[in-house]
């Protein structure tokens, strides 16, 4: 550690190192919480729990009187009396799904104290690097955001008229925020490290901006995809051309409702989302493979091959996804890879606006 008047100076491998170590922990976190909220959808888990207790929530019910008052105030939603309650569910029953709400809300938890406490100590210490502290706090705020993002998703599914899930729009919502926060973690990671190889910040290129902002849309249609269950509307069935690429045996899709308009079918009608979500991916496919090129072309053959493996293994999955019915582990797999793929597009993108 250099000091200048008392003062350290950032500039050591030493200084620098551990908060790279950091920053790609939680990112880490971050993926798999997506891969939890992924199984938290599958298994309809997102609203077995109807209070947000951010500090004592982190305890779950113990003893049998605890579980029969989370029970009761579950039986009081829209998804219990007009699905669960019909169909029989048991108190074990529920207990598995809110198993599933419980671990994706101590992961968020979790997740906060692991970008929190460190980001104090390396405060303390006077370790963080001369115009780096905003970006911290802002990935802070958007922790925080995320948890509130949360809960105004689940609350979409508890009034009296709700429908039996939660809003296609703030899933969305909480979806990107999550995603965008890690992105976000990875670019500051890369440009520490970055620092620590003597190098300038890295800056968003023409290319990188193109794929991250389509990549964001098809992450976005993905999300509305889930939220409106629409993965299985298009048929299903092992290698049936039918399911994929056509849909139900055709091309485009029958039944959209055009009644309110395009832009109202593009986001709230299923056929309709499910097509452009399938679809539009070809086109984020050829704008990564663009990247991909010039990553060769500087290269980065180690970045353009965790590009294209992330791009081609998410489509497969995707149709193996629709193929299968939309089975829970695939489901998930396709979720968990759209996250990896955020990583490999942004590591991509700081790669093609590193200046050397």
């Amino acid at each position: 550690m250099r000091v200048n008047d008392g003062r350290p100076i950032i500039g050591t491998m030493d200084d620098i190192a551990p908060m790279v170590r950091w920053l790609l922990t939680v990112a880490v976190l971050v993926v798999l919480i997506v891969a939890v909220g992924g199984i938290t959808r599958l298994t309809e888990s997102g609203l077995s729990i109807t209070q947000w207790k951010p500090l004592t929530g982190a305890i779950p019910p113990i003893t049998d009187a605890q579980w029969q008052a989370e029970f009761a105030g579950y039986k009081r939603i829209p998804q219990y009396l007009d699905v669960n309650g019909p169909a029989g569910m048991t108190l074990a029953q529920y207990k598995f799904i809110y198993f599933w709400e419980w671990l994706h809300r101590l992961l968020g938890r979790v997740i906060g104290l692991a970008f929190a406490v460190p980001l104090a100590w390396f405060w303390y210490k006077r370790t963080i690097p001369g115009g780096y502290k905003p970006r911290l706090l802002a990935l802070l705020a958007l922790g925080a955001l995320q948890g509130v993002v949360g809960w105004w998703m689940v609350s979409s599914g508890l009034s009296a008229e709700a429908l039996d899930r939660v809003s296609h729009f703030r899933l969305a919502a909480h979806l990107l925020v999550a995603l965008f926060t890690l992105g976000g973690l990875v670019w500051t990671a890369l440009d520490l490290k970055a620092m620590e190889r003597g190098e300038p910040r890295a800056r968003l290129t023409r290319v990188g901006l193109i794929a991250l902002g389509m990549l964001a849309i098809q992450l976005f249609m993905g999300a509305m995809v889930a939220g409106l269950r629409a993965g299985v509307v298009a048929g299903g069935g092992w290698f049936s051309w039918d399911a994929w690429p056509l849909m139900q045996g055709t091309f485009f899709p029958e039944g959209v409702e055009w009644a309110r308009g395009a832009l109202h079918a593009l986001v709230n009608d299923p056929y309709l989302t499910h097509f452009v979500h399938r679809w539009w991916a070809w086109a984020v496919v050829a704008v990564l493979i663009v990247m991909g090129r010039k990553l060769k072309a500087r290269h980065e053959r180690l970045v353009s091959v965790a590009v294209h493996a992330a791009f081609g293994t998410q489509v497969l999955l995707g149709i193996f996804t629709v193929w299968s019915g939309v089975t829970l582990w695939l489901a998930v797999a396709h979720q968990l890879c759209g996250a990896l793929l955020v990583a490999a597009t942004v590591w991509g993108a700081h790669a093609l606006g590193r200046r050397t």
